[in-house]
């Protein structure tokens, strides 16, 4: 089977990244813990210019993701991009790992593990390169990093495999929470439920293929044995009619809520794509609360789009024209509308008056979860298409999250 398809999407992976200074090791130790070269390792300084990554599998936690990043002593212009950029892979770090090396003077390991801790990642810290010390030496060191880490480091070789399989358990262990919320679907079906899913194939669509939310949607309802019927809008007249009982749950994409909403069955609950996203992604009650911001919105206000793909907009683009067009009606044509895509965040929010961010789908967790808490620390509401959809069409009330939070 082509692994393209049958391979887990790395939005869904668990991410491990690697952290250390220029020649720490992390490039070999990576390479060690996969059992097969993955970097590219050089004694020459800075051979690791972006971020390297690896998806492979690890008994114990499943599908993953290896992040092997640059040097955080890295100078010059250069080095300051490559520093960037693994900061940028700390945010959408589910376990981290800081390699302590040589030395006595450990202020930027101190530094990125007390980032860790602040952002509730699961850290741990390694002595690397134990091969080129002495046991004594090695335990002197490791007994200096947790006296003034607070954590016990764990001594590695690449070289010699020391400690390689005590990390892998490490890692195995760090792992045992949840990375993601279990179900897209939360509480929404249960066994047996019949679901229908209403999915515009507009030229927003892409060709020969569904959309990730839409793809993992099905999939879950596939494991969770329940009876999944997918329809264009045309045809949703005919599939409820077709079925003897209303379906227990409708999802539907976010830019029809209204028309949908409108032939659903009183007994059917009601939801969309983004919002099922952007509870199983982000902070769902958050989203909710931030969406009200849009009655406060003036022509002087500033609001910014974030797209998570990239992607060549269409004349009808969600984010980029339709979401504008929706508010722009109730404000008026002034306000300003910043787009960003991919991983284009700002970091100072600071200007805008309202983040709206698309369900994430090709971000994991960790990654979506640290934007808002960027915006949060700035005091910016932020919310997603969908919620911000459903306000806007007056319907947010009727849209089931099948989240407790919410």
């Amino acid at each position: 089977m082509d692994k393209t398809l049958s391979a887990a999407p790395v939005s869904r992976r668990t991410h491990i990244g690697f952290f250390g200074r220029m020649n720490a090791g992390k490039s070999s130790l990576i390479n060690a813990l996969a059992a097969q070269p993955v970097s590219i390792v050089s004694p020459e300084a800075g051979t690791t210019t972006d971020v390297v990554k690896k998806t492979m599998e690890i008994h114990g936690i499943g599908p993953c993701v290896l992040l092997d990043t640059a040097g955080f002593d890295d100078a010059g212009e250069v080095g300051r991009l490559r520093v960037a950029a693994a900061r940028d892979a700390a945010e959408s770090t589910d376990i981290a790992v800081v390699l302590f090396s040589e030395g006595s003077d450990w202020t930027p390991e101190m530094s990125w593990l007390s980032y860790f801790r602040d952002v509730g990642t699961p850290v741990l810290a390694v002595l690397s390169q134990a091969d080129k010390r002495s046991d004594a030496e090695n335990a002197a060191l490791s007994a200096q990093i947790e006296a003034q880490a607070g954590i016990a480091p764990l001594s590695v070789s690449a070289v010699t495999g020391q400690g390689v399989d005590a990390l892998r358990e490490a890692l195995i262990s760090a792992a045992a929470h949840p990375a993601e919320k279990a179900f897209i679907l939360g509480d929404l079906v249960r066994e047996g439920d019949v679901v229908l899913l209403v999915m515009p194939q507009d030229p927003q669509a892409p060709e020969g293929r569904l959309i990730v939310p839409e793809v993992q949607t099905i999939r879950e309802l596939l494991d969770r044995h329940c009876l999944a019927l997918c329809v264009q809008l045309e045809e949703l007249p005919k599939a409820l009619s077709s079925l003897r009982e209303p379906p227990a749950l409708i999802v539907t994409d976010s830019q029809v809520f209204d028309a949908v909403y409108a032939q659903k069955p009183a007994a059917s609950k009601l939801t969309s794509f983004s919002v099922l996203f952007a509870a199983y992604k982000g902070d769902i009650a958050y989203y909710i609360d931030s969406v009200r911001a849009i009655e406060t919105l003036t022509e002087r206000s500033k609001v910014l789009i974030a797209e998570c793909c990239t992607h060549a907009p269409l004349d009808e683009d969600i984010g980029r024209v339709k979401i504008p067009r929706m508010l722009r009606s109730r404000v008026g044509e002034g306000l300003t509308v910043d787009v960003t895509a991919g991983k284009a965040f700002p970091e100072d929010l600071s200007s805008y008056d309202l983040v709206i961010q698309c369900g994430g789908c090709m971000f994991n967790r960790k990654y979506v979860l640290s934007r808002i808490r960027r915006a949060k620390d700035a005091g910016v509401p932020m919310t997603n298409y969908g919620v911000t959809i459903a306000f806007v069409k007056g319907i947010l009330d009727k849209i089931d999250t099948g989240r407790n939070e919410a």
